[in-house]
């Protein structure tokens, strides 16, 4: 699924009052981890987690993978904050129109 820059407008202002529902900690990106992304997928769609370490390029490898397990969209990836939606059976956000 592909998201125009209009929605993803729209999934950033609905992202920015939440707070991470996600930390990963120093072992990384673990089953459990991943577990805890699709537990808070289906419940929310749309989620915030936070990265740990100082290294860039880690992060991006982290959020990728995030991506690939989890078949989410990385909406953004601010600083050490990734912004993921996936949409659910029950569709709680409507997005725009293209």
């Amino acid at each position: 699924m592909q998201l125009t820059n209009k929605q993803k407008q729209y999934l950033k202002a609905e992202a920015h009052p939440l707070k991470p529902v996600v930390l990963l900690g120093a072992n990384g990106l673990t089953e459990g981890v991943l577990a805890e992304i699709e537990i808070a997928l289906n419940h929310h769609e749309l989620i915030k987690v936070k990265l740990p370490g100082d290294d860039r390029e880690m992060r991006h490898a982290v959020v990728d993978a995030i991506v690939r397990e989890t078949q989410a969209i990385n909406v953004q990836l601010i600083g050490k904050t990734v912004i993921l939606y996936r949409p659910s059976d029950d569709k709680k956000i409507t997005l725009p129109k293209a």
